[in-house]
């Protein structure tokens, strides 16, 4: 299929808030520098019901979304150095940059100031929309492929192409480690790997979340303390408590009163995104010189570093398997909060 331009099977929502339903979507011919990869699982983000309902504005359609791909390269371009026929992959949330701008050049191509291209629902350099993961193949540079170590299940590794690699980013930039404690918004799909890296960092991890509905599963997954944040004695008792916290939820909080459970000079980074701006008093930012920060998935060599880590500590992401025709049921429980912690799908049933 690689030697020309083909059609491949693929699940895309046509509008915006409509079904996914079953189609089928150009892939480019395999380039001097491409891999073909045969997909076999891809993980279904939070990220992606944000985009195929518009909830951030900007989409495109038809929209197939997935940006936690894991699969096997069938097919090398002639310049290829990095992989060979046979190797087990990923990628990402982005599968382009301009390349050279100082953050590329430095190995942070998610901040890539001249024109990052996201795997899916963006326009790559020859004008075309990119298709993700929820698909049989995809043809993709090697620059922006990454090698899954052979101590990570295909399956389980595919969530940490943004899961792991969102919350590993802004954990290890923010010098998460031995004596420093953390506590992570959220235990979902983002929040579960959070806990399980800051601990195999060395990291005194708390989960703070709604209910303790999830407190068994915290504790298993290496967090030592857990805390429901709907009971306001729980603000009253960690007041100045944290280094880092980290904030997985893309709901909006009362971030006066997270802000106020950090400790001097500490920080809350935000990989959560609500679909509609938050508001902010910066008192307590300024009384304790707390920081508030954003952070977004990783470069190239941070996100193979990542998977790396993962692959030496047994971390991979707690799953739920379906098929490709359970999809929107899939988009259902995620917006119920109905799944531990990520679904992935099968795309061998596509």
């Amino acid at each position: 299929m690689s030697t020309q331009a083909s059609t491949v099977p693929a699940y895309a929502a046509p509008a915006a808030k409509a079904p996914l339903e079953r189609t089928t979507i150009p892939r480019r011919a395999v380039g001097d520098h491409d891999v073909l990869i045969d997909i076999k699982y891809t993980g279904i983000c939070h990220s992606d019901l944000h985009q195929v309902s518009d909830g951030w504005g900007g989409a495109i359609f038809p929209m197939v979304p997935g940006h936690e791909i894991a699969g096997i390269v069938t097919e090398v371009g002639p310049e290829v150095t990095k992989f060979a026929v046979g190797d087990r992959v990923g990628v990402g949330c982005l599968v382009d940059s301009c390349r050279e701008c100082d953050n590329c050049k430095a190995g942070l191509e998610n901040y890539c100031t001249g024109g990052m291209v996201l795997t899916y629902n963006a326009l790559d350099k020859n004008g075309e929309p990119t298709y993700g993961g929820y698909s049989t193949h995809i043809v993709v540079d090697e620059a922006f492929t990454v090698r899954i170590p052979d101590g990570l299940e295909l399956d389980v590794a595919a969530p940490l192409l943004c899961a792991g690699i969102t919350t590993y980013s802004p954990l290890k930039y923010w010098n998460v480690g031995p004596g420093k404690k953390v506590a992570v918004v959220g235990l979902g799909g983002l929040g579960h790997m959070g806990v399980k890296i800051a601990n195999a960092l060395g990291a005194e991890v708390t989960v703070l979340s709604q209910s303790l509905r999830k407190k068994d599963d915290g504790l298993r997954l290496g967090a030592k303390h857990y805390y429901a944040t709907s009971d306001e004695a729980t603000f009253e008792a960690l007041a100045g408590t944290f280094d880092v916290i980290l904030n997985t939820v893309s709901a909006p909080l009362p971030l006066e009163k997270f802000l106020g459970l950090l400790k001097t000079g500490g920080t809350f980074a935000n990989v959560g995104a609500p679909e509609e701006p938050v508001s902010l008093n910066v008192f307590p930012l300024l009384g304790q010189r707390r920081n508030f920060a954003g952070s977004m998935i990783g470069g190239l060599p941070e996100t193979q570093e990542m998977l790396d880590f993962c692959a030496e500590h047994g971390l991979g992401a707690e799953i739920e398997v379906i098929r490709a025709d359970q999809i929107n049921e899939a988009y259902e429980r995620v917006q119920a909060s109905d799944v531990r912690y990520r679904f992935v799908i099968d795309t061998a049933t596509i």
